[in-house]
């Protein structure tokens, strides 16, 4: 359903961004691995290659680095004959008391969970709407993964990451109602309770995957099922938000 489409995933090294890019390649799509580890990036990318689906191809990048953002979407661009379709998933997390945080561990929230997003949308923006004028499919899509957090303050303990989230939530409303003319699809996927790297951590405060109970927890498949539904909508079909929760999940 995605052939000859070229997609970007930052995140891509593992968890959410990795299933993401695997399931959007099943459906076609050549992907653009963007990821600061390398060696997860080439070692996905030959999963992805040996298997029936699109291509991909991985591309070292910190997504705080606005040059080096635009560099690799440039270059992702140029490889694929343009881009139909960035997956930001980036993210970091830091959970704790406001009163005893360490400042620096705020500014890494916010430079990954919202300048990270500010970055690699305002470098895929043209291509995207090329795409979108262009393209066959008539449209290009633009998916950010937030969070449960973007909708509602989940506890006192969230403070950064939420504030962050809720931030990507109201940049995205934001490119929605601009570009809807030009038939780029903004939408959000907020996810509950994931089984990451982020949640298995056993850092103090993070949210814990740890010990899963009844049904279990949201799997990054999960996740990038959703993505997937999103973006292989009929072109006149704009799911603009879904929130995944685990069937048990009550916050």
């Amino acid at each position: 359903m995605l052939k000859d489409t070229t997609a970007v995933v930052t995140g891509a090294s593992s968890g959410i961004g990795a299933a993401v890019a695997q399931a959007l390649a099943a459906e076609g799509a050549d992907v653009a691995l963007l990821a600061r580890r390398r060696d997860r990036l080439s070692e996905l990318a030959d999963i992805i290659n040996a298997r029936d689906g699109g291509r991909a191809r991985p591309y070292e990048t910190d997504v705080t680095d606005a040059h080096a953002v635009r560099d690799a979407i440039s270059a992702a661009a140029d490889d694929g004959d343009g881009i139909d379709i960035l997956i930001n998933n980036a993210g970091s997390g830091t959970w704790g008391p406001a009163v005893t945080a360490d400042l620096d561990d705020w500014h890494t929230t916010v430079e990954v969970n919202l300048n990270g997003v500010l970055n690699t949308t305002h470098a895929a923006l043209p291509h995207l709407t090329r795409a979108a004028a262009v393209g066959e499919r008539g449209v290009a899509d633009l998916v950010t993964i937030s969070s449960i957090a973007g909708r509602k303050v989940p506890g006192a303990l969230s403070n950064v990451y939420a504030a962050t989230k809720h931030a990507v939530g109201a940049f995205t409303e934001a490119l929605r109602q601009e570009l809807a003319d030009q038939h780029v699809r903004a939408g959000l996927v907020e996810p509950g309770l994931v089984v990451t790297e982020l949640t298995t951590s056993g850092h103090d405060h993070a949210p814990d995957a740890t010990n899963p109970t009844g049904y279990g927890l949201l799997q990054p498949m999960d996740i990038a099922s959703a993505v997937v539904f999103m973006v292989t909508r009929p072109r006149h079909v704009a799911l603009n938000e879904m929130l995944v929760r685990p069937t048990e999940q009550t916050i």
